[in-house]
């Protein structure tokens, strides 16, 4: 191997060192209080790529009155909402709703470790 060719491999492996650890996992727990008469149910959306928590079909189960945390594992730097909606009634929801069909003011987070506040889901 001519020294070109190695440079040019060692450039190459230095900067797919830079792009993987751009991607750095974090973590994130959310605590979420349903304070709707109602059981509701929850799931956390990325922003940045097409990821789901907790995924695969399934999704958190808040019972009224009960407060939960759910920590995920996320990229530094993601950004996540939340969407919640009444059990059996996705016409009531809050933050982005089922799905991450909706818009929202301040239902987003920041992946940078550490806990959100408690969000409040009301009436």
């Amino acid at each position: 191997m001519s020294f070109t060719v190695a440079r040019r491999v060692a450039a190459a492996l230095s900067l797919a060192v830079i792009v993987s650890s751009a991607a750095q996992a974090g973590d994130v727990t959310f605590q979420i209080r349903n304070s709707h008469p109602n059981a509701m149910r929850v799931e956390l959306y990325s922003q940045d790529r097409d990821y789901v928590w907790p995924g695969n079909g399934k999704d958190f189960y808040l019972d009224d009155g009960e407060t939960k945390e759910l920590p995920i594992s996320c990229e530094d730097g993601e950004k996540i909402c939340y969407g919640a909606w009444v059990d059996g009634d996705e016409e009531t929801y809050w933050g982005v709703g089922p799905n991450n069909k909706e818009s929202c003011d301040d239902c987003c987070y920041t992946c940078s470790g550490g806990q959100t506040e408690e969000i409040n889901l009301t009436e």
